[in-house]
């Protein structure tokens, strides 16, 4: 006999994992116990804030392919850890949240930080079940894991009341995971996909998706150069693809390059495989009519239910993206020009004008492309200051790039430490505004506590951003509300461990960022850029001339 706690400990081992991010809680103390048994082979991370925690678990969940645990207690807890499950909603990452629930007597009298926890998370989890008998923790567990990784990834909730982990089973626990097998597309669907290439005279890929393998990867990459289709990323998935293939052209998402939206438009036959169409990489679905698109569609998708969500597809193709792209036969095309054109933009929008700043970000940029290791892991939360990483940066090899598609302020932070325990031996860094980090920033005593170190950019500019550029795009010169006062952030970097540098200009950066990549405690480093510099291409000032402009005509 052993109680529900140590049952579900032993599933969660028996199916692979080693390690859960959370914050204790005394509605699930029995775990707890069960985990101090177990210590030798299953790390539980101890974070400062729930939802940093839920963070941590979405992102290696993205990073691995394999469901990020987290651990939560009833009530407030799981309302923290909340922002977590939908950020892993968001980027379809498998993830599993483990939330103390109230004993099973209690339940229905708005006990203590009592929630119905099947309703609270119905629409940002893709399942939500409470556990109410020892006996079926396997079962449940079980569906849950797979769950998380099948169809389109994405987050489960398990609620776990009190009694139930204590309570003794007989119950067998899990031997190991299920392997499921990739859906492969038919021969028939495949020559459907080669005629319609054959016809048309503007085709475009776009990619999306964290589940590709290498050989998948490198049989679109062998596909589309050879047949001279050019490549786009969804929103935020631009690390999926070889940046420096001379099929790709860019990414669609927040920022979105003139070039890309052309590409978009004007093409006339549109390869999608494993994207949800979301609303940043369709612009808000202007660029593609919906239901039907002018493009002729051809949709593929590992999730069934995602195809014809929004747009009615010509083909659409319920398959693996690997097995797809392994299944694609090389066509000759007249797609030169319109190939090499796409290409040829792309390369142009990499280079920023110079900054109205102490510190250059377009130059900043430039040299971290230089300097940091083709398998280096970048991280960002939410504001204008991503840009510079999602657009001026080329990914490459086994480089990844970790940020919400839910523009969760204060994701970066705990997704570095997530990365950075996953691959120690890896270079992390992370891109935070100054409010971005602030959200989060406390996890570094969590990072600290367990010896991961990533490296911190703040891009300081004593305001929240990506605000402040709406605030003077539609009431120009009326700014309220956005201005921050900031501690410093040096010294507290150093009070939680860490190197703290402030940099004042560009030159400086250099200097500091080696001086971080050197370090044995990792490093914050306090970039000072002007609010002027919110947007690469345009001041601060002009945005607010051009709309006081507007106004008066």
């Amino acid at each position: 006999m052993a109680t529900g706690g140590e049952i579900l400990i032993d599933c969660l081992l028996a199916l692979g994992s080693k390690k859960a991010f959370g914050i204790p809680g005394e509605s699930y103390l029995a775990v707890l116990d069960a985990i101090y048994d177990k210590r030798e082979d299953f790390d539980f991370i101890l974070c400062r804030n729930e939802g940093g925690a839920a963070f941590m678990a979405s992102a290696h969940g993205k990073l691995t392919q394999e469901p990020g645990l987290c651990f939560v207690t009833r009530g407030p807890g799981a309302m923290n850890a909340a922002i977590g499950v939908h950020t892993a909603r968001q980027d379809s990452s498998p993830m599993i949240l483990f939330v103390g629930q109230v004993g099973t007597a209690l339940k229905g009298r708005e006990a203590f930080q009592e929630i119905d926890y099947e309703t609270a998370f119905r629409d940002v989890a893709k399942w939500s079940v409470e556990i109410n008998e020892a006996d079926r923790i396997p079962e449940i567990i079980s569906r849950a894991w797979l769950t998380a990784v099948s169809g389109r990834p994405g987050p489960v909730v398990v609620a776990l009341p009190e009694d139930i982990l204590t309570d003794e089973t007989d119950a067998l626990p899990l031997i190991s995971p299920v392997h499921i097998e990739k859906g492969v597309p038919v021969s028939e669907t495949i020559e459907k996909v080669q005629s319609a290439l054959s016809d048309c005279k503007r085709p475009l890929i776009i990619i999306g998706s964290s589940t590709w393998s290498q050989s998948g990867q490198n049989a679109l990459q062998s596909f589309a150069e050879s047949s001279k289709i050019p490549v786009i990323a969804a929103f935020r998935y631009q690390d999926q693809f070889d940046n420096f293939s001379s099929a790709f052209c860019g990414e669609a998402g927040v920022g979105m390059p003139a070039h890309v939206r052309e590409l978009i438009v004007a093409s006339d036959l549109i390869i999608a495989i494993n994207i949800r169409f979301g609303e940043m990489t369709t612009d808000a679905y202007s660029l593609l009519k919906v239901p039907i698109p002018d493009q002729k569609l051809i949709h593929v998708h590992s999730a069934e239910s995602e195809l014809g969500k929004i747009y009615l597809p010509d083909i659409a193709i319920h398959a693996d993206p690997n097995e797809f792209s392994r299944c694609l036969e090389n066509v000759s095309g007249r797609w030169e020009d319109w190939f090499s054109s796409a290409r040829r933009k792309y390369l142009d929008s990499l280079i920023a004008p110079k900054q109205p700043s102490m510190v250059d970000m377009g130059l900043v940029m430039q040299y971290l492309q230089k300097v940091l290791p083709s398998d280096v892991i970048i991280t960002n939360g939410a504001g204008n200051f991503a840009v510079w990483p999602n657009k001026f940066y080329q990914f490459a090899g086994s480089s990844r790039l970790l940020a919400p598609q839910s523009g969760a302020m204060g994701y970066g932070v705990p997704a570095a430490i997530a990365a950075k325990s996953a691959f120690p031996d890896r270079t992390v860094v992370c891109f935070a505004g100054d409010g971005d980090f602030q959200m989060t920033c406390q996890e570094l005593s969590t990072a600290a506590q367990i010896g991961i170190f990533p490296i911190i950019l703040i891009l300081n500019n004593s305001t929240y951003g990506t605000i402040r550029v709406h605030q003077e795009k539609n009431y120009p010169g009326r700014v309220s509300c956005t201005d921050i006062v900031n501690p410093n952030f040096t010294s507290l970097a150093e009070s939680f461990g860490f190197l703290g540098l402030r940099v004042g200009t560009t030159d400086e950066f250099y200097v500091a960022f080696e001086s971080a990549l050197n370090s044995e405690r990792g490093a914050v480093l306090d970039l000072n850029v002007s609010s002027e510099s919110l947007v690469p291409r345009q001041s601060l000032s002009d945005i607010r001339k051009n709309a006081l402009d507007n106004q008066s005509k």
